[in-house]
């Protein structure tokens, strides 16, 4: 490795509103230290590796990389692309190689939740075995909060708040015009953890604050107790408002909308979910006989910078400073995770975690935090999820009152490799 070797950052998977604040704090750190040349974006994450689409993070003025840290999705730029194993995909894996020895790139620096990850600890391994001086070192992102040997994610925190809050507002709506609109039906984000829906219980300060019903993956979903949880809050205050999973599941283990095949599979091998609240709305309204109507949050409960919570983007920026001082103290096939101090007050360090045991893993809520009918959550998952929402992370208005968000000018890296195919 020459005396200042250049850095890499790529964001992949899902956008979220924190994921850039991650971003920052790397790009931050990295263009501080002595020891970093230049700091590059890969356009699309790996993908932009692969296609050598990489663009001079170091040219961009300071005013506008500060900025990362208000701006919501992913400003670098996101994919969904998975790396097969090096024997199913080997020239994938040797154009990488190939990409960062032509650019002098030795630190590379991936965000993203599980999958992102598994990508991270295949380009480390990929690295070692060919014995290239690459440190490798992954910071968390997923809105849904199920990465392993973490305490939570960053992105989490400001979903939590926005859905928390929608939950609120849109109770408020059902709970005037009962009489007409009875049912609300709130879907949420998640896949196959319930960590989004459950925050929602924090709108909840009184019996009759909506949510009344919260149905996690977590659970079994069964249509006979659903019917009766429906009647019993139906029973004590003429409307009910209800949260669910978008990932529900049956005994079987059956997604609960797979009858309808409204899903199909992304590269990763995912069932790509939606169709809970259409279900749940079908079976209210034919069960109970009531009217019922459904929200989709869809993918404003991940961009709402307007609502972020502040500890989340703190923490965020925090998890991509600390991984460039670990790479600088020579950590590599690491994720920064984020550790949750022992006391009364809420406080939070970071720590790390071998990229392989977080590769593909995932962390579903426990089942102390849902209560014992299997609707709603206990004081415990509140009393986790509480303090990740505080907060607000104020964002620079403009003269039509809106937000204002950065844009990269992307000074194009000259490619040095024949065009990948």
């Amino acid at each position: 490795m020459s005396s200042k070797a250049n850095a890499i950052i790529a964001q992949s998977g899902g956008p979220t509103t924190a994921i850039n604040s991650s971003a920052c704090g790397a790009i931050e750190a990295a263009m501080k230290s002595d020891k970093i040349g230049r700091v590059y974006g890969a356009t699309n994450g790996i993908l932009g590796v692969l296609q050598e689409d990489i663009f001079d993070i170091s040219s961009e003025n300071p005013k506008t990389i500060s900025m990362l840290k208000r701006t919501p999705a992913a400003a670098i730029g996101s994919c969904r692309y998975k790396l097969k194993s090096l024997e199913e995909s080997k020239e994938d894996y040797e154009r990488i190689l190939d990409v960062f020895k032509a650019h002098d790139i030795h630190y590379f620096f991936y965000i993203g939740g599980n999958d992102s990850m598994d990508t991270a600890d295949k380009v480390n391994k990929l690295a070692s075995e060919t014995g290239y001086d690459l440190t490798c070192v992954g910071i968390p992102k997923t809105i849904d909060n199920d990465l392993a040997c973490t305490d939570h994610c960053p992105g989490y925190g400001s979903v939590a708040k926005y859905v928390a809050t929608c939950a609120m507002e849109a109770g408020k709506d059902t709970e005037a015009l009962y009489t007409t609109d009875t049912c609300t039906i709130l879907e949420v984000m998640g896949r196959n953890a319930g960590w989004i829906a459950a925050s929602a219980g924090l709108a909840r300060r009184e019996p009759e604050d909506a949510p009344h019903l919260i149905y996690l993956p977590e659970v079994a979903f069964e249509y006979d107790k659903f019917v009766s949880d429906v009647k019993g809050v139906l029973n004590d205050f003429k409307r009910v408002f209800i949260v669910a999973g978008e990932g529900l599941r049956d005994k079987d283990g059956e997604y609960i909308t797979s009858d309808t095949g409204s899903f199909s599979k992304d590269s990763f091998g995912h069932k790509q979910l939606g169709g809970v609240a259409e279900t749940l709305k079908d079976i209210v309204e034919r069960e109970v006989g009531i009217k019922a109507r459904f929200n989709k949050l869809g993918t404003n409960q991940r961009s709402a910078m307007h609502f972020a919570s502040l500890t989340d983007i703190e923490e965020s920026y925090m998890c991509g400073n600390a991984a460039v001082e670990a790479a600088l103290s020579g950590v590599s096939g690491k994720m920064v995770t984020l550790v949750r101090e022992d006391g009364s007050d809420y406080s939070c360090t970071t720590g790390l975690a071998n990229l392989s045991d977080v590769a593909n893993g995932e962390k579903i809520v426990p089942r102390e935090f849902i209560n014992e009918a299997g609707n709603g959550v206990t004081d415990a998952m509140l009393d986790y999820v509480r303090p990740l929402v505080q907060g607000e992370a104020p964002v620079s208005i403009n003269e039509d009152g809106l937000p204002v968000f950065m844009r990269f000018e992307r000074k194009p890296v000259d490619k040095k490799l024949p065009s990948y195919k």
